[in-house]
Protein backbone atom coordinates (compact mmCIF):
# COMPACT_ATOMS: atom_id res chain seq x y z
CA UNK A 1 0.00 0.00 0.00
CA UNK A 2 1.69 3.49 -0.96
CA UNK A 3 1.95 5.63 1.64
CA UNK A 4 -0.82 8.36 2.07
CA UNK A 5 -0.09 11.98 1.34
CA UNK A 6 1.08 13.93 3.81
CA UNK A 7 -1.79 16.52 4.28
CA UNK A 8 -4.01 13.30 5.08
CA UNK A 9 -1.38 11.82 7.81
CA UNK A 10 -1.36 14.77 9.39
CA UNK A 11 -4.92 15.42 9.58
CA UNK A 12 -5.28 11.97 10.77
CA UNK A 13 -3.01 12.15 13.53
CA UNK A 14 -4.92 15.19 14.25
CA UNK A 15 -7.98 13.78 14.55
CA UNK A 16 -6.60 11.43 17.00
CA UNK A 17 -5.40 13.06 19.28
CA UNK A 18 -8.67 14.83 19.12
CA UNK A 19 -10.35 11.38 19.67
CA UNK A 20 -8.12 10.57 22.78
CA UNK A 21 -8.59 13.93 24.25
CA UNK A 22 -12.15 13.43 23.60
CA UNK A 23 -12.54 10.57 25.22
CA UNK A 24 -10.02 11.58 28.46
CA UNK A 25 -12.66 14.41 28.85
CA UNK A 26 -15.53 11.96 29.03
CA UNK A 27 -14.21 10.70 31.65
CA UNK A 28 -14.23 13.52 33.73
CA UNK A 29 -11.27 15.35 32.88
CA UNK A 30 -11.47 19.06 32.88
CA UNK A 31 -11.70 21.22 29.54
CA UNK A 32 -9.40 23.76 30.45
CA UNK A 33 -6.93 25.54 28.22
CA UNK A 34 -9.14 26.20 25.84
CA UNK A 35 -8.77 29.43 24.15
CA UNK A 36 -11.99 31.70 22.85
CA UNK A 37 -10.91 34.87 23.66
CA UNK A 38 -9.24 35.36 20.13
CA UNK A 39 -11.84 36.29 18.14
CA UNK A 40 -11.80 39.37 20.77
CA UNK A 41 -8.40 40.42 21.08
CA UNK A 42 -8.61 40.32 17.27
CA UNK A 43 -11.26 42.69 17.53
CA UNK A 44 -9.62 45.13 20.09
CA UNK A 45 -7.27 45.56 16.76
CA UNK A 46 -9.20 45.90 14.18
CA UNK A 47 -9.15 42.74 12.72
CA UNK A 48 -12.72 41.81 13.33
CA UNK A 49 -13.55 41.18 9.23
CA UNK A 50 -10.64 39.15 9.10
CA UNK A 51 -11.20 37.17 12.03
CA UNK A 52 -14.96 36.26 10.92
CA UNK A 53 -13.71 34.77 7.57
CA UNK A 54 -11.12 33.04 9.20
CA UNK A 55 -13.99 31.31 11.69
CA UNK A 56 -16.24 30.42 8.40
CA UNK A 57 -13.19 28.98 6.37
CA UNK A 58 -12.28 27.54 9.38
CA UNK A 59 -15.86 25.95 10.15
CA UNK A 60 -15.74 24.61 6.69
CA UNK A 61 -12.87 23.10 6.60
CA UNK A 62 -14.17 20.88 9.88
CA UNK A 63 -17.14 20.28 8.10
CA UNK A 64 -15.47 19.14 5.07
CA UNK A 65 -13.28 16.62 7.68
CA UNK A 66 -16.69 15.19 8.77
CA UNK A 67 -17.96 14.26 4.86
CA UNK A 68 -20.51 17.09 5.56
CA UNK A 69 -22.51 14.61 7.32
CA UNK A 70 -24.32 17.27 9.11
CA UNK A 71 -27.65 18.88 8.71
CA UNK A 72 -28.14 21.95 6.93
CA UNK A 73 -29.80 24.81 7.61
CA UNK A 74 -30.80 25.62 11.75
CA UNK A 75 -34.48 24.88 13.43
CA UNK A 76 -36.57 27.53 14.59
CA UNK A 77 -35.80 28.71 17.97
CA UNK A 78 -39.07 31.01 18.36
CA UNK A 79 -41.40 28.16 17.05
CA UNK A 80 -39.69 25.29 19.29
CA UNK A 81 -39.59 27.85 21.95
CA UNK A 82 -36.29 26.77 23.55
CA UNK A 83 -32.38 26.89 22.19
CA UNK A 84 -29.75 24.16 22.64
CA UNK A 85 -27.24 26.32 23.38
CA UNK A 86 -29.33 28.49 25.70
CA UNK A 87 -29.97 25.40 27.56
CA UNK A 88 -26.45 24.74 28.40
CA UNK A 89 -26.55 26.91 31.27
CA UNK A 90 -29.93 27.97 32.11
CA UNK A 91 -31.24 26.42 35.62
CA UNK A 92 -34.65 26.54 37.23
CA UNK A 93 -33.87 27.53 40.69
CA UNK A 94 -37.87 28.14 41.54
CA UNK A 95 -38.84 30.42 44.25
CA UNK A 96 -37.49 29.74 47.63
CA UNK A 97 -39.78 30.91 51.00
CA UNK A 98 -38.92 30.48 54.21
CA UNK A 99 -41.45 28.17 56.72
CA UNK A 100 -41.83 28.73 60.18
CA UNK A 101 -38.64 27.54 61.57
CA UNK A 102 -37.11 29.19 59.16
CA UNK A 103 -35.86 26.17 56.24
CA UNK A 104 -35.55 26.96 52.66
CA UNK A 105 -38.72 25.71 50.71
CA UNK A 106 -38.21 25.25 46.82
CA UNK A 107 -40.83 25.53 44.54
CA UNK A 108 -41.32 24.37 41.04
CA UNK A 109 -44.01 24.58 38.67
CA UNK A 110 -43.92 22.45 35.69
CA UNK A 111 -46.50 21.31 32.89
CA UNK A 112 -47.22 18.29 31.03
CA UNK A 113 -47.74 19.62 27.38
CA UNK A 114 -48.09 17.94 23.79
CA UNK A 115 -46.24 20.05 21.50
CA UNK A 116 -44.71 19.28 18.25
CA UNK A 117 -41.18 20.70 18.16
CA UNK A 118 -37.96 20.67 15.70
CA UNK A 119 -34.97 18.43 16.42
CA UNK A 120 -33.58 18.84 13.06
CA UNK A 121 -34.12 22.18 10.56
CA UNK A 122 -37.73 20.68 8.63
CA UNK A 123 -38.15 17.66 11.01
CA UNK A 124 -40.58 17.81 13.31
CA UNK A 125 -40.87 14.99 15.94
CA UNK A 126 -44.63 15.08 18.16
CA UNK A 127 -43.06 15.39 21.66
CA UNK A 128 -44.82 15.07 25.25
CA UNK A 129 -42.96 17.76 26.78
CA UNK A 130 -42.22 19.21 30.57
CA UNK A 131 -42.95 23.03 29.88
CA UNK A 132 -43.16 22.79 25.92
CA UNK A 133 -39.46 21.94 25.81
CA UNK A 134 -37.20 18.56 25.44
CA UNK A 135 -35.08 17.83 27.33
CA UNK A 136 -37.40 19.87 30.42
CA UNK A 137 -36.37 22.37 32.62
CA UNK A 138 -32.72 21.73 34.54
CA UNK A 139 -33.94 21.62 38.25
CA UNK A 140 -31.21 23.13 40.70
CA UNK A 141 -31.78 23.29 44.53
CA UNK A 142 -29.39 23.20 47.69
CA UNK A 143 -28.83 19.77 49.72
CA UNK A 144 -31.33 19.68 52.98
CA UNK A 145 -33.80 21.93 51.47
CA UNK A 146 -37.45 20.87 51.55
CA UNK A 147 -38.79 20.99 47.95
CA UNK A 148 -42.15 21.36 46.16
CA UNK A 149 -43.06 20.32 42.88
CA UNK A 150 -46.31 21.22 41.30
CA UNK A 151 -46.87 19.07 38.59
CA UNK A 152 -49.94 19.95 36.14
CA UNK A 153 -51.00 17.45 33.28
CA UNK A 154 -52.22 19.44 30.24
CA UNK A 155 -51.33 16.46 27.78
CA UNK A 156 -53.24 13.82 26.48
CA UNK A 157 -52.44 10.78 28.40
CA UNK A 158 -51.37 10.27 31.84
CA UNK A 159 -48.13 11.48 33.25
CA UNK A 160 -46.15 11.47 35.97
CA UNK A 161 -42.80 12.69 37.64
CA UNK A 162 -40.15 10.27 39.02
CA UNK A 163 -36.99 11.94 40.31
CA UNK A 164 -34.32 9.78 40.94
CA UNK A 165 -32.90 10.50 44.49
CA UNK A 166 -34.10 9.46 48.19
CA UNK A 167 -38.00 9.95 48.81
CA UNK A 168 -40.69 8.03 50.51
CA UNK A 169 -42.75 5.67 48.00
CA UNK A 170 -45.55 7.89 47.89
CA UNK A 171 -43.48 10.58 46.05
CA UNK A 172 -41.88 8.30 43.24
CA UNK A 173 -44.22 8.77 40.77
CA UNK A 174 -44.35 5.66 39.33
CA UNK A 175 -47.68 3.45 38.67
CA UNK A 176 -50.06 2.85 41.93
CA UNK A 177 -48.88 6.29 43.51
CA UNK A 178 -50.61 8.98 43.67
CA UNK A 179 -48.43 11.21 41.53
CA UNK A 180 -49.28 9.55 38.23
CA UNK A 181 -52.24 11.73 37.17
CA UNK A 182 -54.23 12.04 34.51
CA UNK A 183 -54.90 14.84 31.79
CA UNK A 184 -56.42 17.81 33.66
CA UNK A 185 -55.09 16.95 36.99
CA UNK A 186 -52.81 18.25 39.50
CA UNK A 187 -50.42 16.53 41.72
CA UNK A 188 -47.73 18.25 44.39
CA UNK A 189 -44.84 16.38 45.47
CA UNK A 190 -42.54 16.77 48.28
CA UNK A 191 -39.29 15.57 49.86
CA UNK A 192 -36.46 16.88 50.94
CA UNK A 193 -33.37 17.86 48.41
CA UNK A 194 -30.70 14.46 48.61
CA UNK A 195 -28.17 13.67 47.84
CA UNK A 196 -26.43 16.00 46.43
CA UNK A 197 -24.86 14.98 43.00
CA UNK A 198 -26.54 15.49 39.50
CA UNK A 199 -29.47 13.37 38.92
CA UNK A 200 -32.22 12.80 36.32
CA UNK A 201 -36.09 12.81 36.84
CA UNK A 202 -38.58 11.45 34.06
CA UNK A 203 -41.77 10.41 33.21
CA UNK A 204 -42.21 7.12 34.99
CA UNK A 205 -46.04 5.74 33.70
CA UNK A 206 -45.57 2.79 31.26
CA UNK A 207 -44.82 2.09 28.60
CA UNK A 208 -41.50 3.92 30.04
CA UNK A 209 -39.47 3.87 26.97
CA UNK A 210 -42.26 5.62 25.11
CA UNK A 211 -42.61 8.13 27.54
CA UNK A 212 -39.43 9.16 28.12
CA UNK A 213 -38.59 8.82 24.52
CA UNK A 214 -41.06 11.15 23.49
CA UNK A 215 -39.47 13.60 25.64
CA UNK A 216 -40.16 13.84 29.04
CA UNK A 217 -36.91 14.20 30.85
CA UNK A 218 -34.44 16.54 32.30
CA UNK A 219 -31.83 16.95 34.57
CA UNK A 220 -32.22 17.32 38.32
CA UNK A 221 -29.35 18.98 40.22
CA UNK A 222 -28.59 19.13 44.12
CA UNK A 223 -25.81 21.33 45.00
CA UNK A 224 -23.55 20.61 48.27
CA UNK A 225 -24.21 22.36 51.33
CA UNK A 226 -20.97 23.46 52.69
CA UNK A 227 -21.88 23.95 55.85
CA UNK A 228 -22.75 19.85 55.87
CA UNK A 229 -19.09 19.03 54.40
CA UNK A 230 -16.88 21.18 55.91
CA UNK A 231 -13.78 19.05 55.63
CA UNK A 232 -14.52 19.56 51.75
CA UNK A 233 -16.27 23.13 51.99
CA UNK A 234 -14.21 24.82 49.37
CA UNK A 235 -15.24 22.23 46.60
CA UNK A 236 -18.80 22.48 47.97
CA UNK A 237 -18.78 26.12 47.55
CA UNK A 238 -17.02 25.74 43.96
CA UNK A 239 -20.36 23.78 43.26
CA UNK A 240 -23.25 25.75 44.75
CA UNK A 241 -24.62 28.42 42.53
CA UNK A 242 -23.94 31.60 43.13
CA UNK A 243 -21.23 31.44 45.16
CA UNK A 244 -18.27 33.72 44.64
CA UNK A 245 -16.43 30.36 44.42
CA UNK A 246 -19.15 29.07 41.45
CA UNK A 247 -18.65 32.02 39.49
CA UNK A 248 -15.32 30.84 38.76
CA UNK A 249 -16.22 28.15 36.91
CA UNK A 250 -18.71 27.28 33.43
CA UNK A 251 -20.85 25.05 34.32
CA UNK A 252 -22.91 22.95 31.42
CA UNK A 253 -25.90 20.47 31.67
CA UNK A 254 -25.68 18.57 28.35
CA UNK A 255 -28.20 15.97 27.94
CA UNK A 256 -27.76 13.13 25.47
CA UNK A 257 -31.08 12.12 23.82
CA UNK A 258 -32.38 10.92 20.45
CA UNK A 259 -35.52 10.27 18.15
CA UNK A 260 -37.38 7.52 16.24
CA UNK A 261 -39.17 9.68 14.39
CA UNK A 262 -40.68 6.70 11.88
CA UNK A 263 -41.96 5.14 15.17
CA UNK A 264 -39.91 1.89 14.20
CA UNK A 265 -38.32 1.19 17.51
CA UNK A 266 -34.46 2.74 16.24
CA UNK A 267 -33.52 6.00 16.21
CA UNK A 268 -33.29 8.37 13.68
CA UNK A 269 -31.41 11.35 14.96
CA UNK A 270 -29.35 11.54 17.73
CA UNK A 271 -28.19 14.88 19.55
CA UNK A 272 -26.95 16.83 22.75
CA UNK A 273 -30.04 19.04 24.19
CA UNK A 274 -32.40 17.31 21.34
CA UNK A 275 -30.75 19.61 18.28
CA UNK A 276 -29.04 17.74 15.70
CA UNK A 277 -25.38 18.99 15.14
CA UNK A 278 -26.82 21.81 16.79
CA UNK A 279 -23.00 22.72 18.56
CA UNK A 280 -21.66 22.09 15.17
CA UNK A 281 -22.57 25.06 13.85
CA UNK A 282 -22.87 26.49 17.06
CA UNK A 283 -19.73 25.76 18.81
CA UNK A 284 -20.09 26.53 22.96
CA UNK A 285 -17.44 29.44 23.83
CA UNK A 286 -15.55 28.83 27.09
CA UNK A 287 -12.80 31.33 28.18
CA UNK A 288 -9.22 29.98 29.20
CA UNK A 289 -8.73 31.09 32.47
CA UNK A 290 -11.78 29.22 34.14
CA UNK A 291 -12.32 25.39 34.07
CA UNK A 292 -15.47 23.83 33.18
CA UNK A 293 -17.65 21.63 34.71
CA UNK A 294 -20.26 19.01 32.71
CA UNK A 295 -23.57 17.80 34.06
CA UNK A 296 -24.23 14.71 31.77
CA UNK A 297 -27.44 12.84 31.60
CA UNK A 298 -27.74 9.91 28.79
CA UNK A 299 -31.86 9.51 28.22
CA UNK A 300 -31.48 7.97 24.94
CA UNK A 301 -33.63 5.28 24.76
CA UNK A 302 -33.81 1.59 21.93
CA UNK A 303 -29.95 2.07 21.94
CA UNK A 304 -28.50 3.62 24.61
CA UNK A 305 -24.51 3.20 25.01
CA UNK A 306 -22.71 3.46 21.83
CA UNK A 307 -23.99 5.97 20.05
CA UNK A 308 -24.63 8.06 22.69
CA UNK A 309 -20.88 7.45 23.28
CA UNK A 310 -20.38 8.83 19.65
CA UNK A 311 -22.30 11.44 20.23
CA UNK A 312 -20.62 13.04 23.29
CA UNK A 313 -17.06 12.16 21.62
CA UNK A 314 -18.57 14.18 18.70
CA UNK A 315 -19.49 17.40 20.63
CA UNK A 316 -16.26 17.48 22.54
CA UNK A 317 -14.34 17.43 19.16
CA UNK A 318 -16.29 20.18 18.31
CA UNK A 319 -15.81 22.13 21.13
CA UNK A 320 -11.78 21.65 20.46
CA UNK A 321 -11.91 21.45 16.77
CA UNK A 322 -13.52 25.35 16.70
CA UNK A 323 -11.65 26.68 19.35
Amino acid sequence: MKNPPKNLSENLVDRRSLLTAGVALVGGSTLAGLNSAQSAKAAEHGAVASSDKQDIIRQSNDKKSLGNMITVGDVDTSTNGFDASEMLSDWDSGVVTKDESGRAIRTFEIEAIDKEIEIAPGVFFPAWTYNGRVPGPTLRATEGEKLRIIFKNFGSHPHSIHFHGIHSARMDGIPGTPGVINPGEEFIYEFNATPFGCHLYHCHVLPLVRHMHKGMYGAFIVDPDPDLHPEFADVAKSRLLGTPQNKQWREFVMIMNAFDTNFDGENEFYAINTVAHHFMKHPIKIEKSKPVRIYLVNTTEFDPIIPSIYTVIFLIITIMVQH
